[in-house]
Formats: structure tokens, C-alpha cells, sequence
């Protein structure tokens, strides 16, 4: 079966809260109906649908392309002063994860803005991206982007120049001007701007449309979910609406028709995927535990029972002053259940799983955060009661 010669690189699933409309299985099918060879997702500043995405793609044979619609600073992400709102706060910017390098880059983007950038959006900013940007394909995004804004305030110069510094931090052909087709005024000006500064620059153009929701008439289901989001009722006026019934995810034909006048713009989108070859372990049968900060030299295994043991002496400190008959015998068992299970945890690969759990269950104890008694096998064991992971 042949392939079609078009694929959706700027695609909002329910995971753009309250802003997207389209179900990941829905997402996939209508790729695989299509003949897509692949499928993207940019959810807005987040990837929370990243792995169910990339399991139910590869489930019906199309290409998953994770991505991001990130938030981008003016200035620094740490300056959190001056804006009257989300849009003077940041701009918009897609980015697409060629490889596993850029999926490790575009998790510690996205992270970064929550943790440290977080103004009216979470947000990134220049420098971030100019240390993070290996691995990762940009989009100049809608026209909430920064290029594409410039244009359409008659700021071509200054836009020109931005499309140089961007061109230059996602060097190796990483960076594409993006083109949409939704029938707004700004948009056929920002087109028109965008493909100058594509011939001017030699930079290469691709064609999206900005889906917010699988089909045309799926638009009003759409307009409820953006009143739910900023508190408006569809009788409101000046409630936040887009501008028509375009933002849908069409097919490759009608693609092809929208973007007649620069067919290298839908061609790119197969390019572009053809790029994107991110490999994931989803088969559940691989660990993948963050790695905890250890003493040199010292493995988690020793970590482990390091900490179980100092764990244990401070917890027979605090049984014998309740039971004075404690003896040496019931030490003694306490040990050899201890070493049981440190054998076992070590044997199935987690002692990353109980480093890290302690770590933040003690760090909440010690900072008056309240913390349940746990649950599951792993709670009833000595190993946890130690680490004062639980206190039962």
C-alpha cells in the first residue's frame, strides 16, 4: 500500500488541556486511515501523552513522532515580571525528538519550564534551548509564534534576523518555517512573509494545520472545552473562540489542495518524518529508574543495604525502649529476614526503586508533609520499614 505524501506535524491531543479535543486512539486510526506514514503530536507545553501515543502508533504500524509545542521567553525564563498576559509572556515554538537524544532533551525542556520558567505558562527560553537542542527538528509554530508574530506586526527585519539566530541553533536543516492554511487575514500575511524569508535564507517550509480536533465537526465540542478553560459560557461574546471550523485534522488531499502554490511544503512533512526515528522500550520487560546520586564508587546495591542496616540499628533503638525484653535473638531474626529480602530486591533489579522512594518519602517527613502508611507487597517489607519508607 502506498503511502500518503503528507503527515500532520502539529497535532493537539487531550493532553493540550482544555485546549485539544482529539483522543490518542482516534489520533492513530485516522493516520492509519489516511496512509500516513506518520503521526506527531505537540501537545501544548507538556508531553503527558507521550508514551500512550507512541504505544497505540506502533500498535497500527504508523511512525510516532513525539514532539512539543513549547512556550519560549522574551527574554530570560527566570523573569517573571512585566507581562499583562500569557502571549507578552511567551511565544510559541514546535519541536520534534529526531532520536533518543532529543526525547532526553525535549523531557528536560519541558521539566526546566515547569520547575524554574512557570510565568502564566511554563516556559523555556534562548539559552536553555541553545545547551538542550541536539536530537530535536523545529517549527516556527502558529501564529503565536515568535517569527510569524514579527511578520504580522510589519516587523520583517527584526524577523529575519530571529529566523537567522533560530536557523543557527538548530543548524544541520533542524529548522523549518512552518505554513498554515486556516483562511485568517494574518495568517496569508505571515505566509507571505514566511516564504520570502525561506527564499531569502535558503531555510526550508512545511506545511501544518494546527489540529485542535479530529474532524470539522467536532469544532463546537472544541468551543465548550476553550469556555471551560477560561470560565466563559458559549452566550459570552468576547469569550476566546477560534476563528473558524479549520483546525481539524484533514487528509493528505486536502492538504495538497491548501498548499498547491508550494508543494515543497507538504513534501517536507514526509521529510521531516523520515528524520524522526525516536526508539522507545515500551515492552514493560526493562526497568528504567532515574539514577540517585551516590557516594563514589559505591553501587545502589551497597547503597541499599548500607542504609537498611543504619536503618534497622535506629529501629531497635526505638523497640526496646517500649519492649525491655528484646533480645539478641529477635536481632538476630530481624537480620536474617533483612538479608532475605536485600537478596531478593537485588536479584529482581530495584534497588534504584527503594533508594529513591526513601529519598523523597524521608524528604517529605522531614519537611512536615504528611505521608500515608503505603501500600502494596513491597510495603509489608522489613527492607521498607528500615528505610522508613512506612512505620508499621
Amino acid at each position: 500500500m502506498q503511502h500518503a505524501n503528507f503527515v500532520h506535524l502539529h497535532v493537539h491531543t487531550q493532553y493540550s488541556l482544555l485546549d485539544g479535543a482529539i483522543r490518542v486512539g482516534d489520533l492513530v486510526e485516522r493516520a492509519k486511515e489516511y496512509r500516513m506514514p506518520a503521526m506527531a503530536i505537540t501537545d501544548h507545553g507538556n508531553m503527558f501523552g507521550a508514551l500512550e501515543f507512541y504505544s497505540k502508533a506502533h500498535a497500527v504500524g504508523v511512525k510516532p513522532i513525539i514532539g512539543c509545542e513549547v512556550y519560549v521567553a522574551p527574554g530570560s525564563r527566570h523573569d517573571k515580571s512585566g507581562a499583562s498576559s500569557s502571549g507578552d509572556a511567551s511565544g510559541h515554538l514546535v519541536l520534534l525528538c529526531k532520536n533518543r537524544t532529543g526525547y532526553r532533551n525535549l523531557c528536560r525542556l519541558v521539566s526546566t519550564a515547569y520547575q524554574d520558567g512557570f510565568y502564566y505558562r511554563p516556559r523555556i527560553d534562548w539559552n536553555l534551548l541553545s545547551d538542550n537542542n541536539e536530537g530535536l527538528i523545529a517549527l516556527t509554530a502558529c501564529l503565536g509564534g515568535e517569527i510569524p508574530s514579527l511578520i504580522t506586526r510589519g516587523r520583517m527585519d527584526q524577523a529575519r534576523l530571529r529566523a537567522e539566530e533560530m536557523s543557527r541553533v538548530f543548524d544541520n536543516n533542524r529548522f523549518y518555517l512552518e505554513l498554515q492554511e486556516n483562511h485568517l487575514p494574518e495568517q496569508e500575511t505571515a505566509n507571505k512573509g514566511l516564504i520570502e524569508l525561506g527564499k531569502e535564507l535558503g531555510l526550508p517550509l512545511v506545511a501544518t494545520n494546527d489540529c485542535h480536533y479530529l474532524t470539522r465537526e467536532d469544532a463546537f465540542a472544541h468551543e465548550v472545552l476553550l469556555c471551560i478553560q477560561t470560565g466563559k459560557t458559549l452566550d459570552d461574546p468576547n469569550r476566546m473562540r477560534f476563528a473558524n471550523e479549520e483546525f481539524y485534522v484533514k487528509t493528505p488531499d486536502e492538504m495538497a489542495e491548501l498548499f498547491k502554490g508550494v508543494p515543497e511544503a507538504v513534501s517536507n512533512t514526509v521529510e521531516v518524518a523520515e528524520h524522526c526515528n525516536l526508539e522507545l522500550d515500551v515492552s514493560g520487560k526493562t526497568y528504567h529508574f532515574p539514577a540517585l546520586a551516590l557516594g563514589e564508587g559505591q553501587t545502589p546495591s551497597q547503597a541499599l543495604e548500607d542504609q537498611s542496616y543504619a536503618g534497622l540499628e535506629q529501629r531497635f533503638a526505638e523497640i526496646r525502649k517500649i519492649r525491655p525484653e528484646f533480645s539478641g535473638e529477635n536481632v538476630d531474626a530481624y537480620k536474617e529476614r533483612l538479608d532475605e529480602e536485600l537478596q531478593i530486591i537485588n536479584q529482581m533489579g530495584f534497588p534504584d526503586y527503594f533508594l529513591i522512594v526513601a529519598d523523597f518519602i524521608n524528604w517529605a517527613k522531614n519537611h512536615d508533609i504528611p505521608v500515608g502508611p503505603g501500600r502494596g507487597s513491597a510495603a509489608g517489607s522489613l527492607v521498607a520499614y528500615a528505610l522508613r519508607i512506612t512505620d508499621i
